[in-house]
């Protein structure tokens, strides 16, 4: 995983997977993953799956970089307390899934609870063969 300031202010993970280090062949096996560890976990809450690529595309004015050939995100959330109004602002979480022409690029706002943040980089990390 690769920490990085993404425009001077954001904390983001990310993680560039070769197609052939994949444990999966398409952007939607990787999807259908992450969304059943999410469906799994004794916290997590699956939200919805955003065609951000179908939305980007259809848009009159929308550009989407040549080599991004797909690109999704799961929406979800950890939230087992909920101490007061600001904490929404840091929730839901989601997980972005590109696939590009020779790699999958998988990526995440750094969560404020270290645990949680853990289990995504462990989700990450295990879509590797």
């Amino acid at each position: 995983m690769q920490k990085s300031i993404f425009l001077e202010r954001y904390p983001i993970y990310s993680l560039e997977i070769k197609k052939e280090e994949s444990k999966f062949a398409t952007l939607n096996e990787i999807i259908s993953n992450l969304e059943e560890k999410i469906n799994t976990h004794p916290v997590a809450k699956f939200i919805a799956t955003f065609d951000h690529y179908e939305h980007t595309t259809s848009l009159e004015n929308g550009e989407v970089a040549q080599n991004i050939k797909d690109a999704q995100n799961v929406i979800f959330c950890f939230g087992p307390k909920l101490p007061n109004p600001q904490m929404l602002a840091v929730r839901p979480r989601s997980i972005g899934v590109v696939e590009m022409e020779d790699s999958f690029v998988i990526s995440f706002l750094e969560a404020p609870n270290e645990k949680f943040h853990d289990t995504m980089e462990n989700w990450t990390k295990e879509l590797i063969k």
